[in-house]
């Protein structure tokens, strides 16, 4: 993975001229892109993967799900913009579930549908023509993924690791997630099925692994949250964001980013670890009643119950800016160097 004082892989010198400081800024764990971002989530990778207590969480790169009792709204989005990846479509409305990817979002709308802008280059934001009958979403680093109501999964975007070619046969799916180069994907049995770039393990999912009910892929490594709250991680351990830290229990969301990982307890607590050369793992010593948690490339969200955002981390782009006005917020999507939020309807 790279930091963003590092030439990054797979963009070219043209790209990195004529494209934005942003990539050397912020990539998704994939994430996370993502995040990435991911990229991280965001990894962030990260997961992406706009992580929600319910079903699948995002990355960086990071999932989106439709949340129980999320209602219908609209998308405001901060931080960079040097590829439009802020510039929410006008008269974008009826969105239930959002993702934010490297330098590229989408929005699910609550008629299946999908809205993609931002960063393209890999085709990323073009939505396959006709894609209907989403249930989530997710954006890793240069690639998208669509989790439909028949439990079969759609992907689109870079396939230069595999990561948008699904595995054949993949049916049962209730959860989805995409990381930098590398996707996962969460079957009804509790299983975790992974597809991509595995040159850290984090396609290499842990033999046994099973009991499984949300997963986030973050740049290089990958989380799985268990049915009795603890956590199993995998994949790039270069700054210990695949180390969960002894005795984490009672964990109900998880998000990885580029190189650090979040995870959302019972208690409305957040708990961090992985790199924190940007503060991205410093929880603010105040935070409690968190809802939901999103991990950016090196930076962290957190949406409380009375539907304002609390972010920490890089913010040489405004990603950990959170708009003054900003209130309303039903769910949350950190990416490359940015951050999205559903705000529900008046």
């Amino acid at each position: 993975m790279i930091r963003h004082h590092e030439v990054l892989p797979r963009i070219t010198r043209a790209a990195l001229i004529g494209g934005l400081l942003a990539i050397v800024a912020a990539c998704t764990s994939s994430g996370a892109t993502l995040t990435t971002v991911s990229v991280p989530t965001a990894t962030t990778a990260t997961t992406l993967v706009l992580a929600t207590p319910t079903a699948a969480v995002e990355s960086a790169n990071v999932a989106a799900t439709t949340p129980a009792g999320v209602q219908a709204g609209t998308v405001v989005a901060w931080g960079d913009d040097g590829q439009g990846q802020t510039k929410v479509p006008k008269g974008l409305t009826g969105v239930v579930a959002i993702a934010a990817g490297y330098q590229h979002s989408l929005a699910l709308r609550s008629d299946g549908t999908v809205v993609g802008w931002g960063f393209n280059t890999s085709g990323q934001a073009t939505v396959p023509a006709g894609l209907s009958g989403v249930t989530a979403i997710s954006a890793g680093y240069g690639h998208s993924l669509a989790l439909k109501s028949d439990g079969t999964v759609v992907a689109w975007g870079a396939n230069d690791s595999g990561q948008t070619t699904v595995p054949a046969g993949l049916s049962g799916v209730v959860a989805i997630s995409a990381g930098g180069y590398h996707s996962l994907a969460l079957k009804s049995d509790g299983t975790v099925v992974a597809w991509g770039n595995n040159t850290s393990g984090q396609t290499t999912v842990p033999a046994g692994l099973s009991g499984v009910t949300a997963i986030s892929a973050g740049y290089g490594h990958s989380l799985a949250l268990k049915s009795d709250g603890t956590v199993v991680a995998w994949g790039n351990n270069g700054e210990g964001q695949a180390t969960v830290p002894a005795g984490l229990s009672g964990v109900t969301a998880i998000s990885a980013g580029n190189w650090h990982s979040l995870a959302l307890k019972s208690d409305g607590t957040v708990v961090a670890w992985g790199n924190n050369g940007y503060g991205q793992t410093t929880v603010p010593g105040d935070l409690s009643g968190v809802t939901a948690i999103s991990a950016g490339f090196d930076h962290s969200l957190a949406l409380r119950p009375n539907g304002t955002v609390v972010a920490w981390g890089y913010n040489a782009y405004g990603q950990t800016t959170v708009p003054p006005d900003l209130s309303g917020v039903t769910a949350i999507a950190g990416g490359g160097a940015f951050g999205l939020a559903i705000v529900r309807n008046p």
